[in-house]
């Protein structure tokens, strides 16, 4: 079929449009990697640093002498890890029991939405994490949010639309309801899972509110709160006391060079993780949608 002009017009603005607005939005991330590698005087005299003449790695060398930060990146990595399986262990799990026939199901569901529509607040869960002695415990950024009301219903009705013959076939085998979900449910939902799980671990990834408000231990502190005293308190000190006594010799690099490279470390491993779920971040992500 010949297109006529006005589509060729209006497919040609559509990529001009579309590409502007994508450099848009990675020009942000752009200019984190250049003012990163960029030297102290280049950051300086520049007004806007689009290719730096030299590329150096001070504040990168900076950043790995300090103890805070990299003990702050495995405070990261182990609430990111445990806390997405205790999220998914807990949704999934309690998202199966309630497609199943159950005395009170009903209650149940009616208290998931009611948590779902009205949040306790700040306090009333802050006194509960200090009442059950989860104060400065890393199980106080786990715990409180171990499963999500959005999440839950959601993938509640990915499980119900598996067709209930799989699961009546596997108990006529034998199979119990543990069995049934473990062997038959959890293998027809790498979907769900992956997009979940994704989400999970990019919401534990950025932990940044809960851990000011229950942790006050700073050797317990996860990378965004030491991004925050290095960024936007300038906090240097504190944050990078190792790389300071370290760098004393010579010049160390500008607050906002080392803040740059610490955003970058603290996001690049984020991207890393999603090439590998995106196979079935892709097809988790229609959950939910209309089926004609």
């Amino acid at each position: 079929m010949k297109r006529s002009k006005w589509e060729w017009t209006g497919d040609a603005l559509n990529v001009v449009l579309l590409t502007a607005t994508a450099a848009v939005m990675f020009f942000p991330f752009y200019y984190l990697v250049v003012v990163s590698f960029a030297t102290y005087e280049e950051y300086l005299t520049a007004d806007l640093l689009l290719w730096p003449r030299q590329w150096v790695l001070d504040a990168y060398k900076y950043i790995f002498e300090s103890k805070e930060f990299i003990r702050s990146i495995g405070v990261t990595v182990f609430v990111t890890i445990t806390g997405t399986l205790v999220n998914l262990v807990f949704t999934a799990t309690m998202a199966y029991a309630l497609t199943r026939r159950l005395p009170g199901q009903r209650g149940f569901m009616f208290l998931v939405l009611f948590t779902f529509i009205f949040s306790p607040g700040i306090i009333p869960t802050y006194l509960i994490v200090k009442a059950t002695g989860l104060i400065d415990s890393y199980w106080a950024l786990i715990l409180p949010s171990a499963i999500n009301a959005f999440n839950l219903i959601v993938m509640r009705a990915f499980f119900m639309s598996i067709p209930e013959e799989l699961n009546e076939a596997a108990v006529i085998d034998g199979a119990n309801e543990l069995q049934s979900f473990f062997r038959l449910i959890v293998p027809l939902s790498k979907p769900a899972f992956a997009a979940f799980g994704l989400f999970y671990a990019v919401y534990h990834w950025n932990t940044y509110f809960t851990a000011i408000l229950y942790i006050n231990d700073s050797t317990k502190w996860t990378v965004q709160v030491i991004l925050r005293q290095m960024v936007l308190l300038n906090d240097t000190t504190n944050s990078l006391s190792a790389a300071r006594d370290a760098a004393r010799a010579g010049s160390p690099p500008p607050v906002e060079t080392i803040g740059m490279a610490a955003i970058l470390l603290a996001t690049v491993p984020i991207l890393i993780v999603y090439p590998f779920l995106q196979r079935h971040f892709a097809k988790g992500v229609m959950l939910g949608s209309v089926k004609g």
